[in-house]
């Protein structure tokens, strides 16, 4: 039966009173979805939080900076009890396991340089996650990443934060059509963090000051290559630190502990010219250094493409594009040239330095907020 045009839509878009919507909110025990969940349940949705225990929380109960650790689940399940709705905790560790960690510490291996959390997102969060909401009869499901979603001619449409500051839009590229037709995301619009920690004193949230996360969940303090020792043992294997004109410039422990644009730690000073890594060549186990102009980088191969725009992919030649190829940098203007429905040729209008592979290729519109897709740097064929 076709929508009556004149019903009025609730504020998460659907034609019914929010009492009869049910949406299932993802709480990672931080203060923005707490927010997200305490906002809906104040507006009389039918809320229900979930909150995913990804990785065995026991030793990191004391461990701060990092989300859906034990404390995290314990906050998320006291926001629910002060505010009134239920709450689950999924146990996704084998999930998680499989689809995120593994492939973390294989990329890394292989002298990538991996951005886990988009793929906890594309694997976990907005896949597994995603089907149990569905499987509990949620209209929609909530999170409280920065980012916006607007209905365009065509569909719901992937917009960057309202802050700039805060936007997620580099960890989200990988949203495909099908599930941002599920999701709402209530905090994009807010103009900064400190209008969502209001919210939060305003609802009396147990977490209204507790610190932002920092690191990858299972990375402690940003320490890498410790991670990678654990998960594969004998991981780093010594090697030679050797400058692109095949001089051997030193000794290293391994070339896990480097990564691509590096300049500090290298352990090789009394040089004329200050030097930068410019490959890891993991086979050889060498860390190779040059000059920065060697960082520079024009065209850039990318796979793994999900693709966001209203028109297919491959019906134009190239698209003109702004591009992330990091998520602390700003968009840079390039041509986006598709290869196939999945992989494309990147082309910056002014060089970058330090593109890594592993990292993210996000497309943004131009003279705009909307982001149309991305994929995954690769070295190329």
């Amino acid at each position: 039966m076709a929508l009556d045009e004149t019903q009025h839509l609730n504020s998460l878009g659907f034609a019914k009173p929010p009492s009869e919507t049910r949406v299932v909110v993802a709480m990672s025990g931080g203060v923005d979805s707490s927010v997200v969940a305490a906002l809906l349940a104040e507006q009389g949705y039918d809320v229900v939080g979930v909150t995913l225990q990804l990785y065995d929380h026991g030793a990191a109960l004391a461990k701060k900076g990092a989300c859906c650790a034990g404390i995290d689940i314990h906050d998320a399940r006291r926001v629910a009890e002060d505010r009134g709705f239920p709450h689950y905790v999924l146990d996704y560790e084998n999930i998680f396991q499989d689809a995120v960690i593994d492939e973390f510490a294989d990329s890394y291996l292989a002298g990538a340089t991996p951005v886990p959390c988009i793929r906890c997102n594309e694997r976990v969060k907005f896949k597994d996650l995603l089907e149990t909401a569905k499987d509990l009869d949620a209209d929609c499901m909530a999170t409280g990443h920065y980012i916006q979603r607007k209905m365009g001619q065509n569909g719901p449409e992937l917009h960057c934060a309202e802050d700039a500051s805060r936007d997620q839009s580099y960890f989200l590229f990988s949203t495909t059509p099908e599930q941002l037709a599920f999701l709402r995301f209530p905090l994009g619009h807010l103009p900064s963090k400190d209008a969502t920690r209001s919210l939060a004193a305003q609802y009396g949230l147990s977490v209204a000051d507790k610190p932002d996360s920092q690191d990858i969940c299972f990375v402690p303090n940003g320490d890498y290559a410790s991670v990678i020792e654990k998960l594969r043992p004998g991981a780093a294997e010594p090697g030679e630190i050797v400058h692109v004109d095949g001089r051997v410039l030193g000794r290293h422990d391994g070339v896990i502990h480097y990564t691509i644009g590096q300049r500090r730690g290298l352990g090789i000073g009394g040089l004329s010219e200050p030097l930068y890594v410019v490959k890891l060549d993991v086979d050889t186990h060498q860390v190779v250094v040059g000059p920065k102009e060697m960082l520079a980088t024009r065209t850039i191969p990318v796979r793994e493409i999900n693709w966001l725009g209203d028109a297919p992919f491959e019906s134009r030649e190239a698209w003109e594009v702004s591009v992330k190829v990091r998520s602390t940098r700003p968009p840079r203007e390039a041509i986006l040239r598709p290869l196939s429905p999945t992989t494309a040729e990147v082309e910056l209008l002014t060089p970058e330095d330090g593109v890594s592979p592993g990292q993210a290729c996000v497309f943004y519109e131009t003279e705009g907020t909307r982001i149309f897709g991305g994929g995954w740097i690769w070295r190329g064929a």
